[in-house]
């Protein structure tokens, strides 16, 4: 750990941390962190860019921090670092309240918020706009194939994920509300986040608040398609409307899958284009339109956009194929929220028609694990041949009535005809699914988290197994 810095992430082990660590280091910062472990990708981008990391919290050893030190929301103020920064009067602030006054205030920003599918929809955004010239800085919560979660543009572009969930500790409001934007994508809102927001009218609150900050002369940018996209942007003078619903300005007329490519007709001030890029799935579609209509209003030409669209290299843990082993293919997925599981598997039997789809799920948010999502789970995990149920996480910090109960879970979906499998908390998982893999099987791995490894121990298994 260096003696000085100028920012110091504590902690620097999030997607979110690592991705501003390296736009502060392209900008020429010290940057030094702490976290209590490291995992892939964000442990591979933090030795990529050289940052020294400290393993486990210890305030005997923060260094000097010449700026501020930037406190993440995955610490309480009685992490003994925190305790030691506010004993000290160091100077502090949140990840998102930093990229907003280093990277958003000042630009035209491009903020994509949405319960599901920000990711995708930020990474392709940036991605078409970096195609097509224009030069943006981009700030990513997951890693494009290839790429980076980041990206320091010289244009007054900048694009950025807009997340809901609370800033730090002494910030409890959405991450979004710091950013600046010109444009507020506004792709769907559903309820989420059971641990910070007590009901869905409470995630609309936040959401509306983000649409009351765009600038005067900006945009929002809304889902027609969606109840509660169209609820929240109700008082936005100036709203680009895309979807399906005939009433949208940037609408899609048709689409279709053909293989792992979403080929859609798309009309937009009076014309009517067809448009291809390299994802699967209905909820891709709305994703795909997000994008046009951000592109139009940034002034991307129409072969610009086709040229962006068609070369996107899509994101990893958002369907991506791992590998596969004796005719077994195993897919890491992100989805946890029961809307983002159906569609996802919605997506993967489009991707993957007539082969049995084994699903091993973790409730790793504290939203995930509640007890009121049963019956949409049930709904969602419908889709699938086999489900493998892993231990809820987060089990200890919700109470009995409020944990899912997985038992029940996995009675209901037997009697739709799903084989089920419950594991034991004491039970590896992988030691649960491997026994019900045979030759034609896609498995899938659906967390929020890192699973365990899950996907990658099952690809070593597969191969190592007679």
């Amino acid at each position: 750990m260096p003696e000085s810095c100028h920012y110091y992430l504590l902690p620097i082990g999030g997607m979110a941390t690592s991705a501003l660590a390296g736009l502060l280091c392209q900008r020429g910062f010290r940057v030094a962190g702490v976290d209590a472990a490291l995992y892939p990708p964000a442990s591979e981008i933090l030795a990529e860019l050289r940052i020294p990391v400290r393993l486990g919290f210890d305030p005997e050893q923060l260094p000097a921090v010449e700026h501020s030190v930037v406190i993440g929301n995955a610490v309480p103020v009685t992490n003994p670092e925190v305790q030691a920064v506010l004993r000290a009067g160091m100077p502090y602030t949140s990840q998102a309240a930093l990229l907003g006054e280093l990277f958003c205030q000042g630009h035209k920003t491009v903020v994509v918020a949405g319960t599901h599918g920000k990711t995708t929809t930020t990474a392709l955004v940036a991605h078409v706009l970096t195609t097509a010239g224009l030069d943006p800085t981009a700030f990513i919560g997951g890693v494009p194939r290839g790429g980076k979660p980041w990206r320091l543009g010289s244009s007054p572009w900048t694009v950025v994920e807009g997340d809901e969930y609370n800033t730090a500790f002494f910030d409890k409001g959405p991450k979004f509300l710091h950013y600046w934007p010109h444009v507020f994508v506004v792709n769907n809102v559903e309820f989420d986040h059971g641990d910070l927001y007590p009901s869905l009218d409470a995630i609309l609150t936040a959401f509306r608040a983000g649409v009351a900050q765009v600038a005067r002369e900006g945009y929002v940018v809304a889902n027609a398609d969606d109840p509660g996209a169209r609820e929240v942007v109700t008082a936005a003078p100036r709203v680009l409307w895309y979807g399906l619903n005939p009433q949208a300005q940037v609408r899609c007329r048709s689409y279709r899958q053909v293989g792992g490519q979403l080929l859609a007709q798309v009309e937009l001030a009076g014309q009517r284009w067809e448009l291809t890029v390299p994802l699967v799935g209905r909820h891709n579609v709305a994703n795909l339109l997000a994008t046009v209509a951000v592109s139009y209003l940034c002034g991307v030409d129409l072969d610009r956009l086709q040229a962006g669209l068609a070369t996107f290299p899509g994101v990893r843990r958002r369907l991506e194929i791992l590998g596969e082993v004796d005719g077994v293919t195993v897919v890491d997925d992100f989805a946890h929220h029961p809307t983002a599981v159906r569609l996802t598997l919605e997506g993967t039997r489009q991707r993957f028609p007539g082969r049995r789809l084994v699903v091993a799920f973790e409730p790793r948010s504290l939203t995930a694990g509640r007890a009121e999502f049963l019956p949409r789970y049930q709904q969602a995990f419908g889709l699938a041949d086999v489900v493998v149920l892993a231990p809820v996480f987060h089990r200890h910090r919700l109470k009995p009535e409020e944990l899912l109960d997985r038992d029940a879970l996995a009675k209901a979906l037997e009697s739709q005809g799903v084989l089920t499998v419950v594991v034991p908390e004491e039970q590896a998982v992988a030691e649960a699914i491997l026994p019900l893999l045979r030759s034609g099987d896609v498995v899938v791995a659906m967390s929020s988290g890192d699973f365990g490894g899950l996907p990658r121990i099952l690809l070593q298994e597969l191969q190592e197994r007679p």
